[in-house]
């Protein structure tokens, strides 16, 4: 029973993160030193092989908070919940990225750090989404109703995610482009970034994972400590246990 924990444990520990940090400073030597510098809009453009692969990365979290819930609404599991909360956390995290760098693009290229456009309008509607997911984790007392709220939540949320991809071609008048033609250095150097971003991801969910699963068992030993405890003194002072 326990060589399956085991093994994620041994898949998950110091080499994984090792293996991670080793190929992000690939890609960090990749991008200084392998891809050209664009005459428009210059060295900013280095942001991109960082802020193209987080976004996409973040839209498979959102994809894991959508199927956990699913399953719990389904099954309802408990390991369902946690794993929806460690990977909601994980897009706020990473959605935060895509819009601080998303913002110093604009800045850059557009002369303004912000533009309304459907695409960053709709990305910021989903970093909010996902921080409002969260907050209603913190606020709900219930655990049972708060785990049934919070899945239908975060999949309600998800909705949001082909509507940012979509919506260059969908909505006239995005400042983004619907499709670039790349040079093989920025385009091997983009794909590359999926990898230790990628990597960074599942890890980031799977700590969290394991951190809200410990919580999880605490909480319960101290329920059913607790109700001893009161059972004990009803006991003691001649009641009916």
């Amino acid at each position: 029973m326990t060589q399956g924990p085991s093994r994620l444990r041994l898949l998950f520990g110091p080499a994984y993160w090792v293996v991670a940090l080793g190929l992000l400073v690939v890609g960090l030597l990749m991008v200084v030193w392998y891809t050209p510098i664009a005459t428009e809009p210059g060295a900013v453009r280095k942001i991109f092989y960082f802020h193209l692969p987080v976004a996409m990365v973040m839209f498979f979290a959102c994809f894991v908070v959508f199927a956990a819930s699913a399953l719990f609404l389904w099954h309802r599991a408990a390991w369902c919940d946690d794993l929806a909360h460690a990977a909601a956390e994980v897009v706020v995290l990473f959605c935060s990225v895509v819009l601080l760098t998303g913002m110093i693009w604009a800045q850059e290229v557009w002369g303004h750090w912000w533009d309304w456009s459907p695409r960053l309008t709709l990305s910021l509607v989903l970093w909010l989404l996902y921080v409002a997911y969260l907050v209603v984790r913190s606020v709900m007392r219930s655990p049972e109703r708060r785990s049934i709220v919070c899945a239908v939540f975060g999949i309600i949320a998800f909705l949001d995610v082909p509507l940012v991809y979509y919506s260059v071609r969908l909505m006239p008048g995005d400042a983004h482009a619907a499709s670039q033609e790349l040079s093989l250095p920025v385009l091997w150097t983009t794909l590359y970034w999926m990898l230790p971003v990628g990597l960074l991801c599942v890890g980031f969910i799977r700590v969290r994972y394991e951190l809200l699963q410990r919580k999880r068992s605490l909480d319960e030993v101290a329920r059913v400590a607790h109700n001893e405890h009161a059972k004990a003194l009803r006991v003691s002072m001649g009641g009916s246990p």
